[in-house]
């Protein structure tokens, strides 16, 4: 089925929102999620403003994170902000890898008292980002990203990355003419 915010992309680009959704509503604890380019711009995230809402585990994670702490579950202001953090780090570990001579980064998980965030390589420099609750369980968070990974690493060409930064870019101009946060 094709979404609101999928309408006129193409069919490998519907199908890695569709994997996205999948991978958010599929894992308990997961927050938010982003794809980045290697040059640090946001492909495709779970935000809800930008793609369909959340399943009702990932706003009672949010919702518990937020009773517990007073604090707002997820990163302190949209999908961008998560992208930032993520393209940081991975810039991050690239750089100590070439630094210790070990090869390429396959992935970085940071536990925090509140949260956790994954960072696993796609292709090309591409990335994906989580976001975690304390809860979740970070072995079963990164199975799905090594699937996720997988399946769409060898689709996110260098034309489907450019239909999707277009894809974003439109829909942050559209919710800055009405209003909406993104």
């Amino acid at each position: 089925m094709t979404t609101p915010s999928t309408f006129g992309l193409s069919s490998e680009a519907r199908n890695l929102h569709w994997l996205l959704t999948n991978l958010v509503e599929e894992v308990p604890g997961i927050l938010s999620v982003a794809v980045v380019s290697s040059d640090g711009l946001l492909l495709l995230s779970s935000d809800p403003d930008l793609v369909p809402a959340r399943t009702n585990r990932g706003e009672a994670a949010a919702g518990a994170l937020e009773a517990r702490t007073g604090k707002r579950a997820g990163p302190r202001g949209s999908a961008a902000d998560l992208a930032t953090v993520v393209s940081g780090i991975g810039s991050l570990t690239v750089g100590a890898a070439k630094l210790m001579d070990y090869g390429q980064v396959k992935h970085t998980m940071v536990a925090m008292d509140e949260g956790s965030l994954f960072v696993m390589s796609i292709s090309d420099g591409s990335l994906l980002g989580v976001h975690g609750s304390a809860e979740c369980d970070m072995s079963v968070v990164a199975y799905h990203m090594a699937l996720f990974v997988g399946r769409a690493g060898h689709v996110l060409t260098p034309e489907l990355r450019s239909e999707l930064r277009k894809s974003m870019e439109n829909k942050t101009l559209e919710n800055e003419s009405t209003g909406s946060p993104c």
